[in-house]
């Protein structure tokens, strides 16, 4: 057992997680739900600790098992939980989730704990989604600045990556596609649409998740450079939303990678921001992930 003193009048014991535990950590990782997401459940906790997620299933395939460890103070009362890895095919290390009830002290007490276990390695902190998220591919840092401070402070750099949106369902007054298929697919699992010309040939294409507690994922949404100024975006965008409503989705979420430098026109996501913005989604954070060099 591992011991952290944090001042004179506190000292903190951080320990590997017990199945005893289950109650206080999930009300840890409830209590930084983000609008858009699920409540935590023990179903999910359970994947989590085994390192299971159908959500980047296969960044967690590469991993060894995960520990899991809980700091808590001199009473036993459990005050927060990080889990963490190695890449065998790299060495590198990750911090792949961290709930502290936005406590600074407790995070930095975590953080260093797992600094420690991990050694001289590189270190990636949030970098994929785990079970006990609907896809957050990275730290909320609107809504976790104390976890965002702590891994600063502990020499972790951040990236910020994703725009994390969400909006109630049915939206009214969207444009509509006009004919698309919808097939299934299983990474991610839910639907892929199809918008196609008269002679077979791909014009737009996306995907959506299948609800989860009444919330449904927009993953993925692309328009061929040729057919691209024609609507097709906002059309496929309205129809997949009404998809999602008719399998029971009340909410969706979705996530745009636009951390695009401002010159990079290839990797722009300027003109799906607008699309969104338009169709009524609204950003709810940024989505963050960090490195500590050795």
């Amino acid at each position: 057992m591992a011991t952290v003193t944090t001042g004179p009048a506190m000292g903190l014991s951080v320990r590997p997680y017990e199945t005893a535990d289950q109650d206080a950590v999930l009300a840890l990782v409830n209590a930084d739900r983000l609008t858009g997401q699920p409540e935590s459940t023990a179903s999910m906790l359970a994947d989590a600790l085994a390192g299971k997620s159908q959500v980047d299933a296969g960044w967690w395939e590469e991993l060894d098992a995960p520990s899991t460890d809980v700091v808590h103070d001199a009473s036993g009362r459990v005050l927060g939980v990080i889990s963490y890895a190695v890449r065998p095919s790299d060495g590198t290390g990750l911090l792949l989730w961290l709930h502290c009830q936005e406590d600074q002290v407790i995070a930095s007490a975590l953080i260093t704990h797992v600094v420690r276990e991990l050694g001289d390695r590189m270190i990636l902190a949030f970098e994929f989604a785990s079970a006990l998220t609907l896809g957050l591919e990275g730290l909320p840092v609107g809504h976790r600045p104390e976890t965002r401070q702590a891994l600063e402070l502990a020499g972790f750099s951040g990236r910020n990556l994703w725009r994390y949106m969400h909006s109630p369902l049915p939206i009214a007054g969207l444009p509509h596609a006009a004919s698309y298929t919808v097939s299934e697919c299983e990474e991610p699992p839910g639907k892929q649409l199809e918008i196609r010309s008269d002679n077979g040939e791909l014009m737009a294409e996306a995907t959506i998740g299948r609800p989860v507690a009444g919330i449904g994922v927009l993953w993925w949404i692309s328009v061929t450079p040729a057919h691209r100024g024609r609507g097709l975006g906002p059309a496929l965008v309205g129809s997949c939303l009404d998809l999602l409503a008719g399998l029971g989705a009340s909410e969706v979420v979705l996530f745009v990678d636009d951390d695009a430098p401002a010159d990079d026109v290839e990797r722009s996501r300027a003109a799906a921001n607008l699309m969104y913005d338009r169709a009524g989604l609204v950003e709810v954070d940024r989505l963050w992930s960090f490195s500590r060099r050795p």
